[in-house]
């Protein structure tokens, strides 16, 4: 089995991105499966190729995109992927969409194919927070996680894929009273947990547990 494990560069001013930081520290091999990593730019035009040429190049099994989500505390598996682009902030190419469709001609949502309650459920055995996320914004993580479903979706049908947000790390919390944060070590720990739990739940479904939100 090999697993695709994307990662952002900087964005909005800041000097690294907690995405790529662990993306790139991933062992090569993880339960048995090769883990590839890959980094992709914060950009709404550029993303979704790069994305699409580094699975034509490496095949994947599996689709794992990580971002940064500054002021969760938690790692979160996202749940579902919607089909609009809609910027707080430029992307790092000065783009600035407003509600513009990601795919014209996709659905208005695609759910997350790697299993997020089993990735959590290891991620927390392993010590590190995490919890199912039900919104993955409408910024450039939602418009890779969504452009990734799309993909497998049209022409790597076998292909599983989802996205993972991740918090600030420390060094980004400076300066920011009461903004939580997540060391590197343990988000590295919680990531191959939940990539362990994509082999162990690999053509399977996904574990019943409660993971749901009230809002």
């Amino acid at each position: 089995m090999k697993i695709l494990v994307t990662g952002f560069d900087p964005f909005a001013g800041e000097p690294l991105n907690p995405s790529w930081e662990v993306a790139r520290r991933l062992p090569g091999t993880i339960a048995g499966a090769d883990v590839v990593a890959i980094q992709l730019p914060t950009s709404f035009r550029r993303s979704a190729s790069a994305l699409r040429s580094a699975v034509v190049a490496h095949e994947p099994d599996a689709v794992v995109s990580l971002g940064q989500a500054g002021g969760r505390s938690a790692v979160t598996p996202e749940r579902v992927a919607i089909n609009v682009d809609d910027g707080r902030i430029p992307d790092n190419d000065g783009v600035l969409p407003i509600d513009e469709p990601i795919a014209p001609d996709g659905p208005s949502a695609y759910f997350s194919t790697l299993p997020v309650k089993a990735m959590v459920a290891a991620m927390t055995e392993a010590g590190v927070p995490a919890g199912v996320s039900n919104s993955a914004g409408t910024f450039v993580c939602n418009h890779v996680f969504y452009a990734a479903r799309h993909l497998v979706e049209r022409e790597f049908p076998g292909t599983t894929a989802g996205f993972v947000h991740l918090p600030y790390l420390p060094s980004q919390a400076l300066g920011r009273p009461g903004t939580p944060s997540l060391s590197l070590d343990a988000m590295v720990t919680g990531l191959e947990a939940g990539l362990a739990a994509i082999v162990a739940y690999h053509g399977h479904d996904d574990a019943r547990l409660v993971g749901g939100a009230a809002h």
